[in-house]
């Protein structure tokens, strides 16, 4: 092809702009907080320098001082006081992420508030779906997800967003959603997930480390 396409002529100072495809603004970022219900002061996250988890108390604070700077948008985890086997926390209508999403709303109505919805941070065993001694349950775990995704709406949340990499799970969020009268809230399912230790200081923040085995069953092959 060469000499004839000649990449070059596109990027000539006055043009340069006019075909730039990607640019990142600050109205594109999304911030993640990690809302512990543990604790009643910041606590940092070793893996994550200078960032911290916090208590449900300073959430709105939290987002206000980030949206002073331009930041909108903003991705809940949560560390619940109580796991077990099937993450019921994570669709308690009063579990720490509903708590933060009403403490944030009533302070920052224009916030755009996101939530993980997943199972990880808040089952015992530290896997993203239900577990059958040692195998982990795709199609059981779907109407678990939809649940947690019906009581963050709930609570406010703007967009839910899956990240467990279970087969089917946009559609059945997508169809409890609809079912109880959330229609516009919006769905970012944002796997594909690699089964990767480069999640490692996200899985320390949200203390969602497995406790058997991997994650290679249901995410995807990093070669």
């Amino acid at each position: 092809m060469f000499p004839k396409v000649r990449m070059r002529r596109l990027r000539r100072e006055k043009l340069r702009d006019l075909f730039r495809e990607t640019k990142l603004c600050k109205e594109d970022l999304i911030m993640p907080i990690f809302v512990d219900e543990n604790i009643s002061s910041p606590k940092e996250i070793p893996s994550m320098p200078d960032y911290y988890r916090i208590p449900i108390k300073m959430t709105a604070d939290e987002v206000g001082k980030a949206m002073e700077l331009g930041i909108k948008a903003f991705i809940l985890f949560g560390i619940p006081s109580h796991k077990d086997d099937l993450g019921s926390s994570a669709y308690d209508d009063n579990g720490v992420i509903q708590k933060a999403l009403r403490e944030i709303k009533r302070n920052h109505e224009d916030a755009v508030l996101i939530t993980d919805v997943c199972l990880c941070e808040y089952t015992t065993h530290g896997h993203c779906g239900i577990v059958k001694g040692y195998e982990i349950l795709n199609d059981a775990t779907l109407p678990i997800l939809g649940k947690i995704a019906v009581s963050h709406a709930k609570a406010g949340a703007d967009i839910v967003a899956p990240s467990g990499m279970m087969d089917g799970m946009v559609k059945a969020i997508r169809d409890s959603l609809d079912e109880n009268g959330f229609e516009n809230v919006l769905i970012m399912s944002y796997a594909a997930k690699y089964a990767s230790s480069f999640y490692s200081p996200f899985r320390d923040a949200a203390e969602s480390g497995y406790k058997f085995g991997d994650r290679k069953s249901y995410q995807m092959d990093i070669h």
